[in-house]
């Protein structure tokens, strides 16, 4: 039984914010209740991997309470934040089987992230998963991996077509280095490895409303960008709107007008908007909100008339931050730090300052756009200063040497060892409509696990 005299801190949420706020209590005289829906941190920069076999899940995706199981203050929590009742300071969350349960606070840190954001068209999601989780990630991989068993078993070269070909919508960073991996997954790490089909022939086609690639970066980087993707065989279609996702095409509205284009497999990396929580202590509090769901906070994070409560991360609307994990770190940080402060008697609310250090962007193997404080890079002096800000910055000594060993498998070599999709992975459901099977026929679970027969 706790101390009832101790300082009790509740922080929703394991990303980077919450576990970098968790982290900097360590010492301080609090008991820490971190609650997350999963079980898991996930270094979401590089869940591409992930999702075009290069990394696992362990890689990237490390138990909470291994993470934090030297911090003797901090538990965790696996549950489901529904709702806050800011006069009582209890936060109210589901547990597994459906069993709620309150916990209280005297400080509150809200680091609930966003989400993948269909502009209104949330029906686009099962044809077209967005890349937030470790689930989204898997999904994504078995739908490509499993694209490619679909065109070596289809004999109508038209079919076949349709499934070797890759829509990734949006050309934002997540877009870029998706379209870049499925790229150089198509054209050398398949290589050999069929029969009836030639991988290296698919098509992987890159669309955005704007007109260039990687636009935050500048023309300068963005057109070196461009320039890397191209020679990795990605198809740009720039002012080029995903207006429809339908079984088997997309409506694409360009600049010549509506196209249909033929694909089974699509990835959405358009939007992002603020978890619904943003919006639940919106309400509570009368802070504003902006288009994207993102929560208005005072200068130092907090909520108008609740300075226990902190919002912080890519939920928060301050300063136009963008939504990176730098900015969920630092504000994580920020909340820890003020709420020791407060312990030890300095109640001066003083404002989150970001310091800025940089973007990034991988292209392809080797091939990354850097901006940093002025300085442009690109090409593989730009790989390696991402590489090694990538692995700086993952959680565990052990998943370094994992993620390096498998990204010279990957990258030097051809190997992609994560490839491995099973029946509930690979979407039975959706294949089995776009191979003109039935669900749970048993010629679709040999179409799926066993490629080879048919």
């Amino acid at each position: 039984m706790a101390d009832q005299g101790i300082h009790r801190v509740v922080i929703v949420g394991g990303g980077f914010g919450g576990l970098f706020a968790a982290k900097f209590l360590r010492h301080a005289p609090v008991e820490v209740t971190l609650i997350d829906r999963t079980n898991h941190h996930l270094f979401q920069p590089l869940l591409y991997q992930l999702a075009t076999g290069i990394l696992s899940e362990g890689s990237i995706a490390p138990p909470l309470r291994e993470v934090l199981r030297e911090h003797g203050n901090v538990s965790v929590e696996l549950a489901d934040v529904t709702g806050f009742d800011l006069q009582a300071r209890t936060v109210t969350a589901v547990r597994a089987l459906g069993k709620p349960v309150q916990f209280s606070y005297d400080s509150l840190i809200v680091a609930a992230g966003a989400q993948g954001s269909y502009f209104g068209h949330d029906e686009f999601a099962t044809l077209a998963p967005g890349m937030k989780t470790v689930d989204d990630a898997l999904e994504i991989r078995a739908r490509i991996f499993g694209a490619f068993e679909m065109a070596e078993l289809e004999h109508d070269p038209e079919v076949r077509r349709t499934w070797m070909t890759f829509a990734v919508i949006g050309a934002g960073p997540t877009g870029v280095e998706m379209a870049g991996q499925i790229a150089e997954l198509s054209r050398r790490s398949l290589k050999r490895n069929f029969r009836s089909i030639d991988p290296a022939q698919a098509r992987v086609l890159l669309f955005d409303g704007g007109e260039m690639a990687l636009a935050n970066f500048g023309h300068r980087l963005s057109a070196k960008g461009t320039s890397e993707l191209e020679r990795a065989g990605v198809e740009l279609r720039m002012s080029s709107r995903v207006t429809d996702v339908k079984p088997g095409s997309i409506v694409v509205q360009g600049p010549h007008g509506e196209e249909h284009v033929a694909c089974h497999t699509r990835v959405w990396a358009a939007g992002v908007q603020a978890s619904p929580l943003a919006a639940l202590l919106a309400s509570a509090t009368g802070a504003g909100t902006d288009r994207a769901g993102h929560i208005e906070v005072l200068p130092d994070c907090t909520l108008p008339g609740h300075p226990e409560v902190f919002a912080i991360g890519d939920m928060m609307a301050l300063n136009s931050l963008p939504g990176v994990a730098e900015v969920a770190m630092q504000s994580g940080i920020h909340a820890a730090r003020t709420i020791k402060r407060r312990l030890e008697g300095d109640a001066t609310a003083r404002p989150f300052v970001y310091r800025d250090l940089g973007s990034m962007a991988t292209i392809s193997r080797f091939r990354a756009i850097v901006s940093f404080k002025g300085i442009k890079v690109g090409g593989f002096i730009g790989w390696l200063m991402w590489a090694f800000v990538h692995l700086t910055f993952l959680t565990g000594f052990k998943n370094r040497w994992t993620a390096l060993f498998k990204w010279m498998s990957a990258f030097v070599g051809s190997s992609r060892d994560e490839r491995t999709i099973t029946m509930q992975q690979a979407s039975a459901r959706v294949i089995a409509e776009r191979a003109g099977f039935k669900p749970g026929e048993e010629d679709l679970s040999r179409a799926v696990e066993n490629p080879g027969e048919g």
